[in-house]
């Protein structure tokens, strides 16, 4: 019996990651579109020339619409005018003309556009989902899986909207203002002049509705990601739903969610209803004082008929696409609420990261593992999970850590595998810290069994192949023989090609335990970490286990972590942990290790 621990050792310290550091208001303010900018343009790189191609083309559509308004202009007073039917099929046919290239031209920038805006939506996603990759386990513990799926979906094509296709939408429409704004200049400066004078009026109705759509936006993004996580979690748990015969409450829970997204959504629509009209109202004013100054010119002689519809055209373009900038400021608003929420992920940090003087081991591990004075708090949390722990594994032996619920049994796994790093202490790999090992490196030497047996909705083979994607259909049944599960697999109708469905529920319990434990087989791995593998298995099919596993444990170095003694082989050395506290300290059973390294 050796007892470790002293007062000095009773102190920790509480790491807490920079995404759960920050208690927000759910609610709060969005980013400015400088800060989205600045966040987010860079994922353009390689798709600006696209972009930029949409700008021109969409241009070059907005120009022929120009000359196509001029030449109305001409045929009404040299053709209709003048009665002159001869004159008019030259004009007829470039405006034909005009319209097919316009049309062309619109068509292309669409398309170089949307293929911008889907590249970027891709390449983002695919940005955030790697990032997410590197995070550790404790961020989706205290994140729900279907808000961050929103998140990768909703809030991304939002920003697209404002850094891609939206960017170009601006461009393109400030560029419709100008032009048709200067067409009308040129035609009459003194009416234009009168038309701009209500300009400021649309400028003025955006704004008041953009701030209303951003605070609606932004619970809109929030409620869809609680009505996402409830329909995530009641379908995951569909089985438990239907046992416990709680389907009207899961649907009363996913109706209290959907409501409070229909009432953000509908917040939503009120404000885009009402902008439209609002705008539409303020345009038919201004139309309405242009003919009406329009006919006291013509009246006067100094404006033509085909002037004053020309002028008219020329407005019935200018005002849309004055709205449209308005409409683009809720887009923005909306973008903004979006990109807020993509913004929190990509500042989240994971709470280990290779070093910079850290190295992939030179060859395939021994195997001796050591655990050194090694204490560990979880973020957020107050009581230590591990106090002052230290025990050594040599290579090829069998180490069995029980104990009580809580007393860190399985932090162990989680360190060793640097999901976490230890507050004090290290953690050896053949007299290595782990620390100066790379990630990669290091768990290509570490095999997890984890306690509840994690499959994929592919095939068998598939599953059994995750660890090694390369292995052939021959290591693949090796491995299948060894955990004992080759002969189910050939009673399935496709055998190795056979779906197991969605996270292995298709099988048996035992079934997907063989089938983890065949993954393992086929990893290879020096070390390896068995997380209550008996969990969940009744008394025969634990037995049956077994067998595998100790084929799968043969020459390796394994920590298995169990609360079941019944099991375990009898040559295995065990050690007891309790729980640690302040007052109280680790103990742990266990024989000398032999075959240290120098």
């Amino acid at each position: 019996m050796v007892v470790i621990g002293s007062s000095r050792e009773s102190r920790w310290i509480s790491r807490r990651l920079s995404f759960t550091a920050r208690d927000r208001s759910p609610l709060a303010p969005a980013v400015t579109i400088r800060r989205t900018f600045g966040e987010f343009w860079p994922y353009t790189r390689g798709l600006r020339k696209l972009f930029a191609a949409g700008v021109v083309l969409a241009i070059m559509a907005a120009l022929c619409e120009v000359a196509t308004i001029a030449l109305f202009g001409y045929i009404t007073d040299a053709v209709l005018s003048a009665g002159d039917l001869g004159a008019f099929w030259r004009p007829a046919l470039a405006w034909l003309g005009l319209a097919v290239v316009a049309g062309l031209f619109s068509f292309a920038g669409s398309y170089v556009t949307a293929l911008g805006a889907e590249r970027f939506l891709l390449k983002l996603r695919d940005a955030v989902f790697a990032h997410l990759e590197t995070l550790t386990p404790d961020f989706f513990d205290n994140r729900k899986l279907g808000d961050l799926m929103a998140r990768l979906t909703d809030d991304i094509q939002a920003i697209e909207e404002l850094v891609g296709s939206g960017l170009v939408k601006v461009v393109t429409t400030l560029a419709s203002v100008i032009f048709f704004a200067g067409a009308a200049f040129y035609i009459r400066w003194d009416l234009a002049l009168v038309t701009m004078a209500l300009v400021p009026a649309f400028l003025l109705v955006s704004k008041l509705f953009a701030g209303r759509f951003r605070t609606a936006a932004a619970r809109e993004r929030l409620s869809n990601g609680a009505m996402n996580s409830v329909i995530e979690e009641s379908l995951s748990n569909q089985s438990l739903v239907q046992a416990y015969n709680r389907q009207r409450s899961e649907s009363r829970h996913l109706h209290r969610e959907g409501r409070t997204w229909l009432k953000a959504n509908m917040t939503q629509a009120w404000l885009s209803g009402a902008y439209g009209p609002a705008v539409q109202v303020l345009e038919t004013i201004c139309l309405i004082v242009i003919i009406g100054f329009g006919a006291w010119e013509i009246a006067s002689g100094r404006l033509t008929i085909g002037g004053l519809l020309a002028f008219a055209a020329y407005l019935a373009y200018l005002y849309p696409s004055v709205q449209s900038l308005g409409e683009i400021a809720l887009t923005v608003s909306e973008a903004a609420a979006g990109s807020d929420r993509v913004m929190e992920v990509l500042r989240a940090r994971p709470a280990v990261a290779d070093r910079a003087t850290a190295v992939p081991l030179a060859a395939r591990s021994r195997g001796y593992i050591e655990f050194a004075h090694v204490s560990f708090t979880y973020p957020k949390r107050r009581q230590p999970a591990l106090l002052n722990l230290s025990f050594t594994v040599s290579p090829g032996e069998l180490v069995v850590v029980t104990g009580p619920s809580g007393a860190g049994k399985s932090t162990l796994a989680k360190l060793l595998l640097r999901f976490y790093d230890p507050l004090t202490g290290g953690i050896l790999l053949d007299g290595t810290d782990i620390r100066d090992i790379t990630m990669a490196s290091l768990r290509d030497n570490i095999t997890l069994l984890h306690q509840e047996s994690l499959l994929f909705s592919g095939t068998v083979r598939d599953n059994i192949a995750y660890g090694r994607p390369e292995a052939t259909l021959d290591e693949v049944v090796q491995a299948a023989e060894l955990a004992g599960v080759h002969d189910f697999v050939n009673t399935l109708p496709q055998r190795y090609d056979t779906p197991i469905g969605q996270r292995g529920r298709l099988m048996s319990g035992g079934q997907r335990q063989r089938l983890a434990i065949a993954r393992a087989i086929l990893r290879d791995a020096p070390v390896l970490v068995l997380d209550e593998p008996m969990t969940g298995l009744d008394e025969s099919t634990a037995a049956r286990i077994m067998e595998p596993l100790a084929r799968l444990m043969e020459g390796r170095t394994t920590i298995m972590i169990t609360h079941d003694l019944r099991h375990v082989p009898a040559m295995a050395r065990t050690i007891t942990l309790e729980p640690a506290r302040r007052a109280n300290r680790i103990t742990l059973k266990h024989r000398t290790p032999r075959n240290a390294p120098a």
